[in-house]
């Protein structure tokens, strides 16, 4: 991905009334996003447009969106490793998979999401922003297990209490991924209240960790997740066995 200015020829830059709702960007987010800056301001424009338009997002979010989610978002990338594999689980709006691509083009990230509305937006902007390194897939977590390949980072953000994201997220890891997800005040809370769970999918360590100091305030929280051998325990990794074995049909034609 190579990102370039929306003032060159052939790019369009639409700018509606509804987009003019966002405040103008932090001196922050130039730094943060680099020469993808203008691609973020896009993204914002979008989701102050479109997305309240469509009930992505609310309308109250506008005056927020570059604190709250878009530079929330942005500062995961400080504990993705590079050069991985991702899949942003429920990634509803793009939060936080496009704010990571815009930072991250060395990342492949699949975005997944079982509603169609919410596709349709998120492959306009993917296309519209040119990330060739975006994926937009639709469906459910429990529904592509087996069908896409595992991945080395789950994200997610703000889509379910942890025990039952852990659950859609943690199968779709590779033996030794992670999962990164985005929580609030109730981090902690939530991770000790998992752990019974957690350990039945086969997560091996957790640890709640803070990023974007001196970025967001206050700084975002993320909830680490790391998987062993076996991502999903041993019920799902039948599962994953079942899913990944031709049908009858395919081996017939096969032979």
């Amino acid at each position: 991905m190579s990102c370039q200015p929306y003032n060159s020829p052939g790019r369009a830059v639409p700018v509606s009334d509804a987009a003019a709702e966002l405040p103008p960007a932090p001196d922050v987010a130039r730094e943060v996003f680099g020469e993808c800056f203008p691609e973020a301001v896009r993204y914002g424009e979008l989701l102050a447009d479109a997305g309240v338009r469509r009930g992505l997002i609310g309308p109250r979010e506008v005056p927020r969106l570059w604190e709250r989610h878009l530079l929330n978002c942005a500062v995961l990338s400080e504990v993705v490793p590079e050069g991985v594999t991702v899949c942003d689980v429920g990634s509803g709006a793009g939060l936080p998979g496009i704010p990571l691509a815009l930072v991250r083009p060395d990342l492949k990230i699949t975005l997944l999401e079982p509603l169609l509305r919410r596709t349709n937006f998120l492959t306009e902007v993917v296309e519209l922003l040119g990330l060739d390194h975006v994926t937009v897939v639709r469906g459910r977590a429990e529904e592509v297990m087996g069908k896409l390949p595992q991945v080395h980072v789950v994200t997610a953000r703000a889509v379910a209490p942890l025990d039952r994201l852990a659950g859609w997220g943690v199968p779709l890891l590779r033996p030794y991924g992670e999962m990164l997800a985005l929580k609030g005040d109730t981090a902690e809370e939530e991770l000790k209240g998992a752990r019974a769970a957690l350990s039945k999918l086969g997560v091996v360590e957790t640890s709640v960790v803070h990023v974007g100091e001196g970025i967001v305030d206050p700084m975002s929280t993320v909830v680490r997740v790391e998987v062993g051998e076996s991502p999903g325990g041993v019920r799902f990794a039948a599962k994953r066995a079942k899913a990944a074995r031709p049908s009858r049909a395919t081996r017939g034609r096969r032979r």
